[in-house]
C-alpha cells in the first residue's frame, strides 16, 4: 500500500536520467505522471513505457507563460498534482574566466529560475491537494568547488529557495523536500568523465564521494522520501554528515585548489567544457543555439 496510488505527479527533466527513473518509480506506485522536458520524443517513449496513465509536455521550464499553460493542461487531464519534482537541470565545467557568459547564465536560469517557475506554476495544485514539492539539489549545494561555479551557484540557490518555500507554505499543508544527490549514472556524469578538468575534480574528492550510483537506486530513495513527505533525502546516506561540517568545507577546498590549480594549468587541462550531457545539448537545440 502506498499513499501515492491514484494521485498525480509532475516531473520536470523527465526524458532521461533521474527524471525518467523517478517517473517510472512513481508510476510503479500507481501514480499518474506528467512528464515535462525539452526532448519530446524521449518524453513520449518514457510515457508510453509506464504502467499507469501518463502524458508528456515539451516545455522550457524557464518560460513562465508556457509553464502556466502546462499546469492548466495537467489539471484538465489528470486533476491537481499532489507531487511536483523540480528535477530539470544542466551543467557546465571549467574556469569561470573562460566560460561563455551565455552558457553560465543558462545553467543558473534552468537550475534555479526554472525551479522557481515550476513551483509557481504548480503551487495552486499543491495548495489544493496539500501536496509535496521535491527540489532536486546536490552535494554542490553544501560544498562548492572550483571549476563548477555556475552549477554550484545554482544548486546552492535551489537549496535556499526550497527552505524558504517550506517555511512560507508549511501552514497551508504543503510539504517541501530537498534531495541532495552525488554522482549518478547519467549522461551528464558520462560527459564529465570525458574532460580532464572534471576528472581531476572528481579524483580529488574523498574515495566514498567518487562512487557513481545507478539511477534506479536514486529513484527508489527519492520515491520513499516522497511517500514520507521528507524534508531532506540524501543519496548516498552519508551526505547527511556533510551538513555538520559544511562550514569547514570552503577553506579546505581552497587549500587543495591553491596547490592543484597551477599543476592543472601547466598541463593545459583547464578548459571550458560547454554544457554537459544530452539533456544540456537538447536545451541548446531547443533554443536554437546550435544547428
Amino acid at each position: 500500500m502506498t499513499p501515492l496510488r491514484g494521485r498525480t505527479a509532475v516531473v520536470t527533466g523527465a526524458a532521461r536520467g533521474v527524471g525518467a527513473g523517478l517517473a517510472r518509480a512513481l508510476a510503479d506506485r500507481g501514480m499518474r505522471v506528467a512528464l515535462l522536458g525539452r526532448e519530446e520524443a524521449g518524453l513520449a517513449r518514457i510515457a508510453e513505457s509506464l504502467p499507469t496513465e501518463a502524458h508528456c509536455w515539451e516545455v522550457d521550464v524557464t518560460d513562465d507563460r508556457a509553464m502556466a499553460r502546462v499546469a492548466e493542461q495537467v489539471a484538465d487531464r489528470f486533476g491537481a498534482a499532489s507531487v511536483v519534482v523540480a528535477n530539470a537541470g544542466i551543467a557546465e565545467g571549467g574556469p569561470f574566466g573562460q566560460s561563455d557568459p551565455a552558457t553560465w547564465r543558462r545553467v543558473v536560469e534552468v537550475n534555479l529560475i526554472g525551479s522557481s517557475i515550476t513551483a509557481r506554476a504548480f503551487l495552486p495544485h499543491l495548495l489544493t491537494t496539500h501536496g509535496y514539492y521535491l527540489q532536486i539539489a546536490s552535494l554542490a549545494s553544501m560544498g562548492t568547488s572550483p571549476l563548477m561555479s555556475a552549477y554550484c551557484a545554482s544548486k546552492a540557490g535551489v537549496e535556499a529557495f526550497a527552505h524558504s518555500l517550506r517555511a512560507e507554505y508549511a501552514h497551508a499543508g504543503v510539504g517541501v523536500g530537498i534531495a541532495y544527490l552525488n554522482w549518478t549514472d547519467t549522461d551528464m556524469t558520462h560527459d564529465a568523465d570525458e574532460y580532464a578538468v572534471l576528472r581531476e575534480l572528481r579524483a580529488h574528492m574523498p574515495r566514498p564521494a567518487r562512487k557513481v550510483f545507478a539511477v534506479e537506486i536514486v529513484a527508489a530513495r527519492l520515491t520513499r522520501a516522497i511517500e514520507r513527505r521528507g524534508a531532506a533525502v540524501y543519496v548516498p546516506s552519508w551526505l547527511r554528515c556533510v551538513q555538520v561540517v559544511r562550514a569547514a568545507l570552503p577553506p579546505v577546498v581552497t587549500w587543495i585548489a591553491r596547490r592543484e590549480m597551477p599543476r592543472l594549468a601547466a598541463r593545459g587541462d583547464l578548459e571550458a567544457t560547454g554544457v554537459l550531457g544530452a539533456g544540456g545539448r537538447a536545451d541548446l537545440y531547443g533554443r536554437g543555439a546550435e544547428t
